[in-house]
């Protein structure tokens, strides 16, 4: 039984992103006009960082912290914001709506 045991050979390297991270740069690297919005915690989930390009495009992925998400933000040269006290882009609604519309959601 190796419930317990490590997950790596000893001497591995760990990669430097997570595949959430790496999700997260790929999208704000191919988007145009995209914002962060920094997302608390809840009792079912940890904190996330919602992505939203200009065209309400949007994707969201678990983040480290608060703290971890506005620098991830800052170093891509994004804006970012607590969703908590701003809200989310009405552009946002308006993908959403347009994707159930054409029958893509």
């Amino acid at each position: 039984m190796k419930w317990f045991g490590r997950r790596q050979k000893p001497g591995t390297m760990r990669r430097s992103e997570n595949p959430d991270q790496a999700h997260l740069r790929e999208f704000a690297q191919t988007r145009q006009g995209v914002e962060g919005f920094v997302e608390p915690r809840t009792a079912v989930t940890e904190y996330t960082l919602l992505l939203v390009a200009i065209d309400g495009e949007w994707t969201r992925r678990r983040v480290p912290s608060v703290q971890w998400a506005h620098n991830f933000a800052n170093k891509l040269g994004i804006p970012s914001y607590d969703a908590a006290v701003v809200g989310y882009p009405p552009r946002m609604r308006e993908y959403n709506a347009r994707m159930k519309k054409n029958g893509l959601s």
